[in-house]
């Protein structure tokens, strides 16, 4: 059986005073597009940064790549892009672009494969100042691309972007799972469920459903995700067990 991306045995995690997550667990396969989906503030970032391995408070098993996350020997093999453009303003897109291949061993030029991997050619010569804010967006998710890492982990990609520029998006997460890497994306757009392998629905720090796009508008009867997602939010708070839905904190759906 093929390793996971992603192996997560009852995590807890406590930001200060306040339990975020308190005991979930979950498998992310290799090669895939896994969505992670829910709500504003119900722990979508916090996860994403727990599993690169840049969140404190953080308790039980959390292995990537078959190594503990935050390992120095992941550096180079997961990427992470921020909901927040993490970028040099004063510098163009190709100098940021091009530093950031330097800081990461990239390989030479990978900072042009990059620049039209997310549409920006264009623009390569632009500083980052005088970008809109989804042309920035693109910018971060560029420098993440470098080096073709084994797991991308990209927190609310599409946010402020058109319609159109979010398909092209999209269409490119495809490519690169179609390729072998692995993405997590989080996203508070349920529409955007459709896009992915896999679902991970959280609401309030927990797994609501471990599921498929498919199972989950089967399993609801419902046509659109958003209104699926209502639908495994009333059935969790009844107690009755959806489809891919880990009951118990830290057991795994299969």
């Amino acid at each position: 059986m093929e390793q996971a991306t992603v192996l997560v045995r009852d995590l807890k995690v406590r930001r200060g005073r306040k339990t975020v997550f308190d005991g979930i667990g979950f498998e992310i396969p290799r090669g895939e597009v896994t969505g992670l989906l829910g709500p504003s503030g119900c722990g979508k970032t916090t996860l994403l940064r727990a599993i690169v391995g840049v969140q404190a408070g953080v308790q039980g098993e959390l292995q990537v790549l078959g190594e503990s996350a935050g390992s120095r020997s992941l550096r180079t093999r997961v990427a992470y892009a921020t909901q927040a453009a993490s970028v040099y303003d004063d510098l163009s897109v190709r100098q940021n672009l091009a530093f950031f291949a330097r800081a990461l061993g990239a390989p030479r030029g990978d900072e042009d494969r990059v620049i039209d991997l997310v549409g920006l050619r264009d623009q390569a010569k632009q500083r980052v100042e005088a970008l809109s804010g989804g042309q920035r967006n693109r910018v971060s998710l560029a420098a993440a691309l470098l080096g073709s890492p084994e797991l991308i982990v990209l927190d609310e990609p599409t946010v402020g972007l058109d319609p159109v520029l979010r398909a092209e998006l999209w269409a490119l997460f495809r490519k690169l799972a179609s390729e072998g890497a692995t993405l997590i994306v989080s996203s508070h757009v349920m529409d955007e469920a459709l896009h992915c392998d896999r679902l991970l629905l959280l609401r309030e720090g927990e797994i609501v459903a471990d599921t498929t796009p498919s199972n989950l508008l089967e399993s609801t009867g419902e046509r659109d995700p958003e209104a699926a997602f209502l639908a495994v939010i009333a059935g969790a708070g009844s107690g009755a067990a959806m489809p891919g839905h880990p009951r118990h904190a830290g057991e795994v759906a299969s």
